[in-house]
């Protein structure tokens, strides 16, 4: 490999190298200076880090293109996927600061944890190879396999941490199992080669192995039945890392399943559209039914994660741009309510610490009327009801299975809506209608304005979601 061709591959990682490097120096930074305030110095450069990555994907990275081999692509998927992780990771870790400073959990460990989690995922997206795809996996698993048991003295948080880590070794052994097959029936781990030997037919073997990789993929956006251990680590980690867990890796995840499915077996739609269609229909029905018994907020917002990635696997499912078009517009409205939810969730601390039962929202309404307003908007968006931008990310979704001809899949996602509804109804109602006294201590000014926001953008980005629309219309991605 030549200096100029080296150069012109690196060009296309300046977001990655940003994020390793500075990784690498917040760690030294935290290492040689000590106290109090070095461990906010690092927590604040690690916003600025992430959100200027997000950002150098957008600005810095000119054109597109293919490097090292055709291993890393980056194209406007990568691009668009990789503003959206660094921009939510550097609010998961604003929501995360107040509470590690008053959990006394603020070390420099967190901020570069999430820093490697994160350059794990922009690899994901941008992986175009097998073996580049398990490196993005494993970089960021392993950051957040550490996350998800921060909190030592947690029993709760040790025992998630460790159902995180088993479960996911299990996962990432059956997709390497996966993609061994595709290699040996293939001859090629790349993403190109391995669409030029899909055109020629696909074999049994071949198909064995991506419903392997299908699996190893579908833990990692928690969908059924692959689900299991989202419950339990959701309610045992801590909740800024719970945060984390439910927005960036969910887009880095869904985001490369798209990519696998439709680039490389874009020729084998017929054998993997049955597969993501049970997975689909699977998520959405438990994630919907297992809500409704929960008494534990993040249990309950880990069955919706779990119901949500359902309806995304459904935008996969139809297998084309609009598709795919869909699933974006709905991963990032997806991702707006829930940093704002559990915004609200850090808002649950009283004078004793932090609570997590619904029950204890009973009546916060009429003692905090910002918040429970935003808690109302936000669980309406979430769950997809009328005149919130939430109800449009499932239209859209819905719009591409039915052009699909998937009539079913599409019938079936709009009635796992309405149950899914019951359960978000169910916070609406504790919040304004039963009665509590359960008193709140004034929220952080960064989880205050977060939850805010995200409530406000649950309203004021419709005009936004009509522009798509319009925008969809003159490029062709959508038609009457």
């Amino acid at each position: 490999m030549t200096a100029d061709m080296l150069s012109q591959d690196l060009s296309l990682l300046i977001p990655e190298l940003l994020l390793a490097g500075g990784a690498m120096a917040l760690l030294m930074l935290g290492v040689f200076l000590k106290g109090e305030g070095t461990n906010k110095l690092v927590q604040w450069l690690t916003v600025a880090l992430l959100a200027g990555a997000g950002l150098a994907a957008l600005f810095l990275v000119s054109g597109e293109g293919q490097a090292f081999s055709g291993g890393f692509i980056f194209d406007g998927l990568a691009r668009f996927s990789k503003l959206a992780i660094g921009l939510v990771a550097a609010i998961a870790l604003l929501l995360a600061m107040p509470y590690l400073q008053a959990e006394k959990l603020g070390k420099i460990e967190y901020p570069v944890l999430m820093t490697l989690a994160v350059t794990g995922m922009f690899m994901m997206v941008s992986a175009n190879d097998l073996i580049s795809m398990y490196m993005g996996i494993e970089l960021q698993s392993l950051a957040l396999y550490v996350l998800a048991a921060f909190n030592r003295d947690s029993l709760r948080a040790s025992e998630a941490g460790l159902k995180y880590f088993v479960l996911g070794a299990l996962s990432s052994g059956l997709l390497l199992y996966g993609s061994s097959l595709v290699y040996g029936f293939t001859g090629a781990t790349g993403f190109n080669e391995i669409a030029i030997a899909v055109q020629s037919g696909p074999s049994v073997g071949l198909v064995f192995g991506l419903v392997f990789v299908i699996c190893g993929l579908a833990f990692k956006v928690s969908a059924a039945p692959f689900h299991m251990w989202t419950p339990d680590v959701y309610e045992g980690a801590p909740t800024p890392v719970t945060a984390f867990f439910a927005t960036a890796p969910k887009m880095a995840a869904i985001v490369l399943m798209a990519r696998v499915l439709i680039e490389p077996f874009g020729g084998m739609v017929e054998q993997w559209r049955d597969v993501i269609w049970v997975i689909a229909v699977l998520s959405m029905g438990l994630g919907a039914f297992g809500a409704l018994t929960q008494t534990n907020i993040k249990r309950l917002m880990a069955y919706s994660s779990i119901s949500n990635m359902g309806y995304a696997l459904v935008a996969i499912a139809s297998a084309s741009q609009t598709g795919l078009w869909a699933l974006l517009v709905y991963m990032i409205l997806y991702m707006i309510g829930v940093v704002g939810s559990f915004g609200a969730i850090l808002s649950m601390r009283t004078r004793e610490g932090m609570v997590e039962q619904i029950s204890d929202l009973a009546g916060i309404a009429q003692r905090n009327p910002g918040l429970g307003w935003s808690i109302t908007a936000l669980m309406f968006s979430i769950g997809g009801l009328p005149f919130m931008v939430g109800f449009f990310g499932k239209f859209f979704v819905v719009f591409a299975a039915v052009q699909a001809d998937l009539m079913v899949l599409a019938v079936l996602a709009v009635l796992f809506s309405v149950v899914g509804a019951a359960y978000y109804l169910r916070v609406v109602k504790t919040v304004w209608f039963d009665e509590g006294e359960v008193e709140f201590v004034p929220a952080a000014v960064s989880v205050y304005w977060i939850t805010r926001l995200a409530g406000l953008a649950t309203v004021l980005l419709l005009p936004v979601i009509g522009w798509l629309v319009f925008r969809a219309y003159s490029v062709g991605l959508a038609t009457l």
